[in-house]
């Protein structure tokens, strides 16, 4: 089990840009996944980036491409989410969450930790 806490979240406008970052901790996460969900009002948690620790290889929901990007660093142990041009479409709480194993899952039954979740709301 690992254990995640975002941060970064806020208040932007549309158009602009936010960083997301979650600090990942606990037992050796060399074979893990970790990926970006988002839970906007009345909806569910959707998928939106996820990456494999140890390699980098990444994927992503077709609504995200080209304007989101999943990285991490690996001597600072955290997961970054680069938003930008955001629209109000993306209000909602991003989760942080993790699986062990290297595959790139998209489904959020396939993720085991998360984290608390961060507020981004994006105004018109």
């Amino acid at each position: 089990q690992v254990q995640l806490v975002e941060s970064g979240g806020g208040l932007v406008q549309a158009g602009g840009s936010l960083r997301l970052s979650c600090a990942v901790s606990g037992r050796t996460f060399y074979n893990y996944v970790m990926a970006w969900f988002r839970q906007a009002p009345g909806k569910e948690r959707a998928f939106v980036a996820a990456i494999r620790w140890i390699g980098g290889s990444t994927i992503y929901a077709d609504s995200m491409k080209g304007r989101f990007t999943i990285s991490r660093d690996n001597a600072q142990n955290t997961l970054y989410l680069q938003m930008n041009s955001l629209k109000p479409e993306d209000t909602a709480v991003y989760y942080c969450a993790a699986r062990s194993g290297g595959l790139l899952y998209s489904q959020l039954r396939d993720y085991n930790d998360w984290g608390q979740g961060t507020q981004v709301t994006v105004s018109s």
